[in-house]
């Protein structure tokens, strides 16, 4: 398994735009993301780095895999 990397709220709302999630609100610290085409929703907590095991999470909800949300950063 490859290492996750060390990212932000920010930095993740961005690499999960290039493949569809869209910023709908923001709910105190989190920041909510849908995609349109399935109608995935995923909670992103506005830190400067977001830890691992968080991560790790939002990736497996949008279905993508570590190494695939490491080429979108």
């Amino acid at each position: 398994m490859p290492k996750l990397p060390s990212v932000s709220g920010k930095d993740a709302v961005k690499a999960l735009s290039k493949v569809g999630f869209e910023f709908r609100r923001q709910v105190g610290s989190h920041m909510i993301l849908k995609r349109e085409l399935d109608g995935k929703r995923v909670a992103i907590p506005n830190h400067d780095e977001l830890p691992k095991g968080t991560l790790r999470a939002i990736i497996r909800q949008c279905d993508l895999t570590v190494e695939e949300f490491a080429k979108l950063l």
